[in-house]
């Protein structure tokens, strides 16, 4: 299969993988389904668990297969399976895991008796432990010497990662940072602008842009085995790479291939860039009266010109 040009293309991706050649993808990006029976349009989520993880050593040793000497994947899971697919990947398959990444959303779903789940698992792996792209400075965000305390040892260009334990970023500005390995986007909910409303597990396009930006160059091939709401494709397309992607519902086809031709290389992408910024404090949020009514009108929350700056 030629991967000159970009392109969704309605197949299995087994088979679809299995047509291309090796060595030809720079940067891999999945969130398959996660064996949790959610109703998707053509695809049963509901596998016994030995048949799931091997339907998942069957495709990722494609990706692998079609992964360039240096290149990296990425893979979007959650709980139930996240510890073997990554033994998986290290033991079965020989990649290196440079980073464990948890995504911390908000509108998770309610659960009555445990904590409700707001994360999910983000694996950053890549074939040659020593060779692989990583645009550190396509991703770093100013540090708190910088934003708070005006301190002149700060590096200019900002900070990188560290890790971090969150409770809720909204009321701990301080404690969270957009670029750590527990990183915060909110989940694209119902009401968002950038829902595209066909697929119930949309990307945000900020994360994509995250991983794109810092794992692959202008120009370099991104690839999706399951296209499913197209945000991989659409921001690679955004971000002026070639983009590859495959997809069993020929309903979601269609609506990717509306969402790519309705985006050119260069736009911006959809969301906030550094989601703490937009997310409001509750300190000073809205409260019941009394009477368990509603005010007309919620103080002010106070501002935070020394974190943020004007």
């Amino acid at each position: 299969m030629a991967s000159s040009a970009s392109a969704i293309h309605h197949e299995d991706c087994i088979l679809g993988l299995r047509r291309m050649d090796a060595g030809v993808v720079d940067l891999a990006f999945a969130d398959p389904p996660f064996n949790i029976g959610y109703d998707y349009d053509v695809y049963e989520d509901r596998k016994q668990a030995e048949d799931y993880l091997a339907w998942c050593q069957e495709w990722m040793s494609e990706v692998v297969r079609v992964l360039k000497p240096d290149g990296t994947f990425w893979l979007a899971i959650g709980d139930e399976f996240a510890a073997e697919l990554k033994v998986m990947m290290q033991r079965d398959l020989g990649l290196t895991c440079r980073s464990w990444v948890i995504w911390y959303y908000t509108f998770g779903v309610n659960c009555k008796y445990k904590f409700s789940r707001s994360h999910a698992h983000l694996f950053h792996m890549v074939k040659d432990r020593q060779q692989f792209t990583f645009n550190l400075d396509a991703i770093r965000v100013p540090s708190a010497r910088q934003l708070v305390y005006a301190d002149r040892r700060a590096n200019p260009v900002g900070r990188l990662p560290d890790d971090t334990w969150i409770l809720r970023p909204q009321d701990l500005p301080s404690g969270f940072q957009a670029d750590e390995d527990t990183w915060y986007f909110p989940r694209v909910a119902g009401t968002f602008k950038e829902r595209a409303g066909f697929h119930g597990c949309q990307m945000p396009e900020q994360l994509l842009g995250r991983i794109i930006r810092a794992c692959s160059h202008e120009g370099e091939l991104v690839l999706d085995p399951f296209g499913g709401s197209g945000t991989t494709l659409v921001v690679a397309k955004k971000l002026q790479r070639r983009f590859l992607g495959f997809e069993l519902s020929e309903n979601y086809v269609q609506q990717i291939r509306k969402r790519l031709d309705a985006v050119r290389p260069g736009d911006p992408l959809d969301g906030a860039p550094e989601p703490l910024v937009s997310a409001p404090s509750t300190q000073q949020g809205k409260r019941l009266d009394a009477g368990g009514r509603r005010p007309r009108k919620s103080p002010a929350a106070p501002s935070q010109p020394e974190l943020f700056g004007k």
